[in-house]
């Protein structure tokens, strides 16, 4: 794993410097949130955490950096010294991956000296931000599929290997079952998928050729492209033949994928074909630049789907790229105690809530359905309450106090263990297991893929309180 330390914008290390002039030691709380859900949807699959953590485990700065930042003629060396020695010290605590969350809420906080907290900024939104992006948008298209399999074939539309790698990661955390990438294979044990290019086709003399070549290869993994000339004409004609030919050698036949055309015609029309030559267990996978839209389109023209192979549109999240989670103080240290610290703008939108906070999820006393979360200050305690009063806490909505009575509340942010080998679950199956129950017990209405009711997210009376009295300070 490669060191990232230097990932990250260079003011931070100038305030760092600063910080470590005029603040030596100083303590400070950061909060990690976001305050728009991306395709105007309900809520975002927080991803990024394993590797935020790993990079955290591995923060520093070799001799080579050092030099790197000598040549800049920034810097003293005090602040190089610093950087040398650097031993991280701050406490992190965050919601698991795979958690559904919403708007304004903090996701992952920071508490420790102000110089190092500074520094992990960048590199924190940097994971947080691209993760989250992708396993949001892979569990809409896998929400739009309705159970059918979603395939990641985005390697090749990616910004980057980075973000093929770790977009992937986090497509399965959204929900996709398999890869064709085959690095993020290897690394995070997911299933190998994909079937075959044009280019087979084309590199032989006739489509019935490169078909009976493959086969012959893959007798037991027969999935062949049937798009290359014509799906109805040629190219399912001669899969049926090239299938029949391996039953009669004992081989159970795989599927077909279909990359252009109608997509709803053409897997009707296949289906037909391979049906009635007996090919009923075959299955039809489509791809070509899916996204949820289409796949609704299409499921709901009740085209015979058994599989979708999603490149660009899930790895870029191209209808909606970028999540815009930010990095904001919202304490530091002075004589001893933490002071509350507030941003305020003319646009309300960038008011943040202030002070050391934690985060709970609120349920039914006799259900398991989540109703609301609730920001609070970091000493109130919601799981032994019986009674609260809360406003919401999107400043550009109608802030009237709501009462809250008979419920169960669960904390959502938990310290990591940086003494532990891993601090957080690594296996990325279980992570989008755990992803799917907490999905479950949300409000049908707030998961829908277009006009989703807005899940509420309060803050408490007394957190209230704080926001408009350092507002009027």
């Amino acid at each position: 794993m490669k060191n990232l330390a230097l990932l990250t914008d260079l003011y931070e290390y100038s305030m760092a410097n600063g910080f470590q002039h005029y603040l030596p030691q100083t303590r400070a709380v950061f909060d990690v949130f976001f305050r728009k859900v991306p395709d105007k949807g309900g809520l975002v699959v927080a991803a990024g955490l394993q590797q935020i953590v790993e990079q955290l485990q591995d923060f520093n700065f070799s001799a080579d950096d050092l030099e790197y930042f000598r040549s800049l003629k920034l810097w003293d060396e005090d602040f190089l010294q610093f950087l040398a020695n650097f031993k991280l010290e701050c406490q992190i605590s965050a919601v698991p991956e795979g958690m559904p969350v919403f708007p304004r809420e903090p996701l992952i906080t920071v508490s420790g000296p102000i110089a190092q907290a500074q520094l992990l900024e960048t590199l924190i939104l940097n994971i947080f931000n691209h993760q989250s992006l992708i396993a949001t948008k892979s569990r809409r298209m896998t929400q739009a599929a309705q159970g059918k399999p979603i395939m990641e074939f985005g390697a090749r539309r990616a910004q980057g290997p980075d973000s093929a790698l770790y977009g992937t990661r986090a497509a399965v955390i959204g929900g996709a079952s398999s890869t064709s990438d085959v690095l993020a294979a290897k690394k995070f044990h997911i299933p190998t998928a994909g079937t075959m290019a044009h280019s087979w086709i084309e590199a032989f003399p006739d489509e019935l050729s490169a078909f009976r070549k493959w086969a012959a290869l893959y007798p037991d993994n027969a999935a062949l492209l049937v798009d290359t000339y014509d799906v109805l004409q040629s190219g399912v004609p001669h899969a049926i033949q090239v299938f029949q030919e391996l039953q009669a050698q004992g081989h159970q036949p795989l599927g077909i994928r279909i990359d252009s055309g109608d997509i709803a015609s053409l897997t009707q029309k296949s289906r037909a074909l391979l049906d009635e030559a007996g090919l009923t267990s075959v299955k039809i996978t489509i791809s070509n630049a899916l996204d949820e839209n289409i796949i609704t389109s299409l499921l709901q023209q009740q085209a015979p789907i058994d599989n979708f192979g999603i490149g660009e549109k899930l790895i870029t999240s191209s209808s909606a790229p970028v999540l815009s989670g930010v990095y904001k103080l919202a304490a530091i240290e002075q004589n001893g105690q933490l002071i509350p610290k507030i941003k305020v703008s003319n646009d309300l939108a960038k008011l943040t809530i202030p002070g050391p906070k934690k985060v709970y999820r609120l349920y039914y006393e006799h259900t398991q359905e989540a109703f609301a979360d609730v920001i609070a200050l970091a000493d109130e305690d919601l799981i032994h309450s019986e009674r609260i009063t809360v406003v919401n806490s999107n400043p550009l909505q109608l802030q009237k106090p709501v009462v809250l009575t008979n419920f169960v509340a669960q904390p959502l942010l938990h310290p990591l263990d940086f003494s532990q080998k891993h601090p957080v679950p690594t296996d990325v199956f279980a992570i989008q297991r755990t992803s799917q129950r907490w999905l479950d017990e949300l409000p049908i209405e707030t998961k829908r893929l277009t006009n989703p009711d807005i899940y509420p997210v309060y803050m408490t009376e007394a957190l209230n309180k704080l926001q408009k009295d350092l507002i009027a300070h």
